[in-house]
């Protein structure tokens, strides 16, 4: 397992950006392969997609020593520009919001576990209890340009950054009067307007037990969706135990529930990503409490092959592959 990914990671790294006949761009960032497509952009534009993305990346990226969190988390201090402080200040909030679900300060579990380095390991237990202390966003601080952070204490904004960059995306696209597109970073969708015909854009939902099937289908027009499963990044050991790359910030261990995936669909790439990690962090229960009280996004939650989807999505989802006999509860809202 570790030969593959890795084998598939040296591919991917050695793809070039690439323009299609057809309006669209294909490229490698942020450690996936990326497309934009849209029919009203020109190849500049496209590029200039490749380079904002570039741009974001060189800022954000924890493993790229010259990026501004690099460099705070060595230093334990540095001035930020003005966007990333807004996305750390932003991902903090949702860090709270999510009663620590979310937890941008899972960097020294997440690397000592060797999915930062692709070097795969089992940390032993008295090592992970050791580490346990530093997963705290509460002690982050971040006003007035700069952030500061306690010793040993490290971000990582992976869970956020391709929800913004997909915002990013859509505006360049809308400002370069596209009005119709389609940017896809990798799990990370934004449908920007409808379909070149008028009609909505039919995204399928990724079975999480086969990742080469569709499970479901969603209708949505100028919107963005995020889905988050353990099936999207993974190794096993010598034993045949997977261990996914979603970590629950109180075991510092892969987060182990009924929970298949969580696909979350909304007007902001940033809150979609933010969320689609946290949902699944919660578990099916506690998530669908969140969504009652949180209307401003729509959800898929897969757990044991049954559906839990917000009612807000009624006309607009439907079972596929299959699970296209599967049972769906339609989560009710109030004011929704």
């Amino acid at each position: 397992m570790k030969k593959l990914l890795l084998a598939l990671l040296c591919a991917a790294l050695c793809l070039p950006a690439a323009f299609a006949e057809d309006g669209s761009i294909t490229f490698f960032a942020m450690d996936t392969v990326m497309s934009v497509r849209a029919d009203e952009a020109d190849e500049t534009l496209l590029h200039q997609c490749e380079t904002e993305i570039e741009a974001l990346e060189a800022r954000l990226s924890v493993t790229r020593e010259t990026s501004e969190i690099s460099a705070l988390n060595r230093e334990r201090a540095a001035e930020l520009s003005p966007d990333t402080e807004a996305l750390l200040s932003y991902a903090l909030r949702m860090c709270e919001e999510t009663d620590g679900a979310l937890d941008i300060t899972l960097y020294p579990i997440i690397r000592a576990w060797g999915f930062t380095t692709n070097e795969f390991r089992v940390p032993a237990p008295e090592e992970l209890e050791a580490l346990l202390p530093l997963v705290d966003y509460t002690r982050v601080e971040c006003a007035n340009g700069s952030a500061a952070l306690p010793d040993g204490v490290m971000i990582d904004l992976g869970s956020v950054a391709k929800g913004l960059a997909s915002d990013v995306l859509a505006d360049l696209l809308r400002n370069g009067d596209c009005s119709s597109g389609l940017i896809d970073l990798g799990g990370n969708l934004y449908c920007v307007g409808a379909k070149p015909d008028g009609s909505f854009w039919r995204v399928g939902v990724r079975d999480p037990r086969m990742e080469e099937n569709y499970c479901a289908v969603v209708q949505l027009a100028d919107q963005a969706v995020v889905t988050s499963g353990q099936y999207e990044r993974y190794f096993m050991d010598d034993d045949g135990t997977v261990y996914g790359h979603i970590f629950d910030p109180k075991s510092g261990r892969p987060v182990q529930n009924a929970m298949q995936s969580v696909t979350v669909i909304g007007n902001s790439g940033l809150e979609c990503d933010a969320l689609s990690t946290a949902l699944f962090v919660m578990g099916r229960q506690n998530a669908c409490a969140f969504l009652q009280e949180h209307t401003d996004v729509e959800a898929i939650l897969i757990e044991d092959d049954t559906f839990y989807v917000t009612k807000g999505l009624k006309n607009r989802f439907q079972p596929a592959g299959d699970l296209a006999g599967a049972d769906v509860n339609w989560i009710e809202r109030e004011g929704a």
